[in-house]
C-alpha cells in the first residue's frame, strides 16, 4: 500500500511554558497561593504550587530530553533499558521551537506540518494541586492564559492553534474564560479529564450546574478538547509511591491503567448524564488519553441501555460515536480504534516534541500501515481540519 504523502495536520503538540508562565499576570498578593519559584538544596529551583513544591519534574526545562527518546520503551523495551537510563541519555539543551512560535513554523515546515494543536506541558498539571482553592486556581489559569496569548497566540498564522485552559470548578469564571477564548479567535479549549471540584463539592462534568458553559461551547460550535493531565484517581489503597504522571517507576504499578480509567470515567460521565442529549452540537475530542478502553466502554453503554430502558432519548453508543473523536496512542491499535470508532471520528497525534512521543511527527506514517488511503487522509488531516473549525449554531 502506497505511503500517505498528503499534509498532516497534528493534533496533539506540545510548547514548553516561559519561566513566568504561571507568574506574569498574577497578582503579587496571590501568588503565594498560586504559583511561585523557589530554589532548594544543590541550587536546582522548583515550582511551588498552592503552598507545596513540585518535585515531580524539571520545570526549567533546561537541560530537556529529546523527542520520542522513550518510543523504544513504549514499544517492547528491546534493549531493556529503564526509562531513566533513556531520558538521561538524551538530555540537550532547549531548543528555540520549544518556547518561541515563530521558530516553531519553521520547524512545522521542515516536518511537513500543516498545522498543529498545541498544548500545555506543565499547565495540565495544576489544578489539581489547585482544586481545593478555586480562587486561586482561576486566578492561576486566567494569568497562564493571558501568558498563553503574549507569547504564542491563541491561532498563530493559521498554523497553530493552541488551547486555553479551562476549569468547570466556577462555571461563571469558564464562561467568561470561553468568550476571552473566542474574542481571540480560538479554535479549541482544554480541559483535564477529572470530576470537577467546586466550591460545593465534587460534580459530573456532564453535571447541569455546569451547563451555562456547555450551551455556550454548544452555541458556539468550538472543540471542547479533554488532554490528559493529573489527577487524583483512587488507587484503592494500592502503593503508588515514586509513581509519576507516566506511570514510569522502576516497577509496575496499579498507576498504570490510571489514565484509562480517567479518560473512561469522564466520557463515561458525558453520556451518562445525557450532556449530548441537551447540547446536540458539541464536539469533545480526547487527545493524549489513548484508546485501550474503548472496546469495553462501547460495550457497557450497550448494557447500560438494555438496563435502563427509556433513560436515554438516543442510543448511547451512537451518541458517543458522534460528538467524541479519539487521539489513540501511536502504540495503540490504531485500526482497532477505526472500527470502534469510524474513521471519521481518529484523529492522529505525535505528542511531538516530548520524549513519550515521536521524535519525527511524520513517524506516525509506521503505525498506520495497511489502513486504507482514504482512512488514512481523514485521521492524519480531514478530521482535525474540521475540528479546527468552529461550527457555529
Amino acid at each position: 500500500m502506497a505511503i500517505y504523502q498528503g499534509p498532516l495536520f497534528d493534533a496533539d503538540n506540545h510548547y514548553y511554558e516561559a519561566h513566568d508562565a504561571f507568574i506574569r499576570h498574577v497578582p503579587r498578593r496571590m501568588r503565594s497561593r498560586c504559583v511561585e519559584w523557589v530554589k532548594v538544596e544543590g541550587g536546582r529551583r522548583y515550582q511551588v504550587v498552592g503552598g507545596k513544591i513540585d518535585r515531580s519534574g524539571n520545570p526549567t526545562f533546561n537541560p530537556i530530553s529529546r523527542p520520542g527518546v522513550l518510543r523504544e520503551y513504549f514499544n517492547g523495551n528491546p534493549r531493556g533499558m529503564t526509562s531513566v537510563e533513556l531520558i538521561r541519555s538524551s538530555l540537550e539543551p532547549m531548543p528555540p521551537e520549544y518556547m518561541d512560535r515563530d521558530a516553531r513554523i519553521a520547524r512545522m515546515d521542515e516536518q511537513g506540518l500543516e498545522g498543529a494543536w498545541l498544548f500545555p506541558t506543565l499547565g495540565v498539571l495544576y489544578e489539581e494541586p489547585l482544586k481545593k482553592d478555586v480562587e486561586a486556581l482561576c486566578t492561576t489559569f486566567s494569568a497562564f492564559n493571558q501568558w498563553l496569548d503574549e507569547d504564542w497566540g491563541l491561532t498563530y498564522k493559521d498554523r497553530i492553534f493552541t488551547s486555553p485552559y479551562v476549569t468547570l470548578a466556577d462555571v461563571d469564571w469558564a464562561c467568561a474564560q470561553l468568550e476571552w477564548a473566542f474574542e481571540r479567535d480560538a479554535r479549541i479549549v482544554v480541559m483535564r479529564p477529572s470530576a470537577v471540584f467546586t466550591r460545593n463539592g465534587p460534580r459530573n462534568p456532564g453535571h447541569t450546574d455546569f451547563d451555562p458553559f456547555w450551551a455556550r461551547a454548544n452555541e458556539a460550535g468550538i472543540t471542547v478538547v479533554t488532554h490528559i493531565g493529573a489527577t487524583r484517581h483512587d488507587s484503592n489503597g494500592y502503593d503508588t509511591k515514586n509513581i509519576d504522571l507516566l506511570s514510569l517507576g522502576s516497577r509496575p504499578s496499579v498507576t498504570n491503567f490510571h489514565r484509562s480509567r480517567n479518560i473512561n470515567d469522564f466520557l463515561a460521565s458525558l453520556v451518562f448524564d445525557r450532556l449530548f442529549e441537551r447540547f446536540p452540537n458539541l464536539r469533545v475530542a480526547s487527545v493524549e488519553n489513548g484508546a485501550e478502553f474503548l472496546g469495553d466502554l462501547l460495550r457497557s453503554f450497550d448494557r447500560t441501555k438494555e438496563r435502563l430502558r427509556g433513560y436515554f432519548k438516543d442510543d448511547p453508543a451512537d451518541s458517543f460515536r458522534e460528538h467524541v473523536w479519539i487521539n489513540p496512542f501511536w502504540e495503540d491499535d490504531i485500526a482497532e480504534v477505526i472500527e470502534h470508532m469510524g474513521a471519521d471520528r481518529v484523529i492522529l497525534g505525535s505528542d511531538w516534541p516530548h520524549m513519550e512521543g515521536l521524535e519525527h511527527p511524520r513517524d506516525i506514517l509506521e503505525e498506520i500501515q495497511g489502513i486504507a488511503s482514504a482512512d488514512q487522509q481523514k485521521i492524519l488531516y480531514g478530521n482535525v481540519s474540521a475540528l479546527n473549525e468552529r461550527r457555529p449554531l
